[in-house]
C-alpha cells in the first residue's frame, strides 16, 4: 500500500513539475504558433539564476523571485531582436531559436563551467502523507504548480490583457483595427511564456542537477504534452502533462528509463495519430 501511495505521489509530482515547464511552452508554441527550440534553455537560465543568487547571497527564495523577472527581460529581448522578424516563418523560427539555444548553453559553460551545480533544498523536512514520508519541497512544487496553472488560466481568460492577447492571436488585423497594439501584445505574450519557463527552472533547481544540458530533459516531454493535450489549449497542457508525466513515472517504476521513454513516445504517437488536434481538440 505504501509503495502505491509513493508511486502516486511521484506521479503527481512529476506531472505538476512538467506542467510548470509546459505552461510556458503552450503560451509561446500553442498560442503564438512560435516553435521555440530555446525553451529548454530559458528553463536552464532560470535554474542558473537561482545558482548565482544562492551563491552570492545564500538565499534560494530571492533567486526564485528574480528568475521569472530575469527571463521576462530575456524574452522581451529575444522577441525584439529575433522573433518579431520571423513570425509565421516556421523553418526560420526553428533554426533561429535552435541557434539561440546553442549560444545560451555555451554562454552558461563559459560563465559557470561544464560541471553540474547544486542548490540546497530550502525545505529539507519530510511530511507524512497517508503513512508515507514524502519530501516537503516536492509537495511545495506540486502546490505551486497547481496555483500557477490557475493563475495563468485567469490571466489569459479572465483579464483585459488576456482578452487582448487572445484577440491578436485569433485575428491580428481585426485586433489592430480595434486599437489594440499588436506589437505590444506579442512582446507581452512572449515575455510571459519566457518568465514561466524561467520560474520552472528556478523551482526545479534544488531537486535536479543544474548543468548546461538540463533543459533538454524537460523540453521534449513538454512538446509531447502540448501535442497530446492540444496545441492551442491551456487545459490541454494540464491533460497532456498528466498523460506524459503519469506514463513516464509509471513505466519507469517497472522498466529502465530508456525503455520507459520509448513507450511514452509510442503512446504519444498513438494519441496524435487518432487525435491529431490533441485530447482537447484545440479547445481553450
Amino acid at each position: 500500500m505504501e509503495a502505491t501511495i509513493a508511486l502516486l505521489l511521484d506521479t503527481a509530482n512529476f506531472t505538476l513539475a512538467l506542467l510548470l515547464v509546459t505552461l510556458g511552452l503552450v503560451v509561446i508554441f500553442g498560442l503564438m504558433n512560435v516553435i521555440n527550440m530555446a525553451h529548454g534553455e530559458f528553463f536552464l537560465i532560470g535554474a542558473y539564476v537561482v545558482v548565482a543568487v544562492s551563491n552570492a547571497t545564500g538565499s534560494f527564495w530571492l533567486g526564485l523571485l528574480l528568475a521569472p523577472a530575469v527571463l521576462a527581460v530575456v524574452g522581451l529581448l529575444v522577441e525584439w531582436l529575433i522573433i518579431r522578424h520571423i513570425y509565421h516563418r516556421f523553418i526560420d523560427t526553428i533554426l533561429a531559436t535552435w541557434g539561440l539555444s546553442l549560444v545560451i548553453k555555451q554562454g552558461v559553460v563559459v560563465l559557470f563551467g561544464p560541471g553540474a551545480q547544486s542548490v540546497p533544498n530550502p525545505i529539507p523536512a519530510a511530511v507524512d502523507v497517508l503513512g508515507v514520508q514524502y519530501p516537503a519541497y516536492r509537495l511545495f512544487i506540486m502546490a505551486l504548480s497547481a496555483a500557477l496553472a490557475l493563475a495563468t488560466y485567469y490571466l489569459f481568460f479572465r483579464t483585459r490583457l488576456g482578452l487582448q492577447i487572445r484577440g491578436v492571436i485569433a485575428n491580428r488585423a481585426m485586433a489592430a483595427s480595434l486599437g489594440i497594439n499588436t506589437r505590444r501584445m506579442d512582446r507581452a505574450t512572449f515575455a510571459v511564456g519566457s518568465a514561466l519557463a524561467g520560474f520552472a527552472g528556478a523551482v526545479m533547481a534544488p531537486i535536479m542537477s543544474v548543468d548546461p544540458q538540463m533543459g533538454v530533459g524537460f523540453l521534449i516531454p513538454s512538446f509531447l504534452s502540448v501535442l497530446v493535450g492540444g496545441v492551442n489549449s491551456l487545459v490541454g497542457a494540464l491533460i497532456g502533462s498528466g498523460v506524459i508525466g503519469g506514463a513516464t513515472t509509471i513505466f519507469s517504476a517497472g522498466i529502465s528509463q530508456a525503455d520507459a521513454q520509448i513507450l511514452v513516445f509510442l503512446l504519444a504517437m498513438i494519441i496524435i495519430r487518432f487525435l491529431p488536434n490533441g485530447i482537447t481538440g484545440g479547445r481553450k
